[in-house]
């Protein structure tokens, strides 16, 4: 039986080096395979096709959100009008509801200047006598 013989170095190195070439042969030989070359087009093509897909959501995104500001612009004005229009009805409201109230305080000066005439009246008669 003979005993385990350890490599030296040299031969350590040699095979290391014919290791290293074959993996470098095999990965050459790789890239020039007709096959992964269509797969890397194709890899690109892809690519450019999503990015092209991107860019298109992008610009739809944006004219969306162009559309929605015009449409917020256009309901805050319509709610600005709203506003300034209740404010004048509330404003006529209240400029009647003062006319009204002015109307009847004159009304009840009138009824109250009345009945004190006729208590005046009264009183003149009750001293005359007749």
């Amino acid at each position: 039986m003979s005993s385990f013989r350890s490599p030296d170095v040299l031969e350590r190195r040699n095979n290391a080096a014919a290791v290293k070439k074959a993996m470098l042969e095999k990965f050459r030989a790789a890239s020039q395979d007709p096959a992964l070359e269509q797969q890397r087009l194709a890899r690109i093509a892809i690519n450019e096709a999503r990015l092209a897909r991107m860019a298109e959501r992008e610009a739809a995104r944006k004219v969306r959100e162009a559309e929605l500001a015009a449409e917020a612009a256009r309901a805050a004005e319509l709610a600005e009008l709203a506003k300034r229009e209740a404010e004048q009805l509330e404003a006529l409201a209240a400029a009647e509801a003062a006319e009204k109230e002015a109307a009847l305080a004159a009304e009840k000066k009138a009824e109250r200047d009345a009945r004190y005439a006729a208590r005046k009246a009264a009183k003149k008669v009750r001293r005359r006598g007749y």
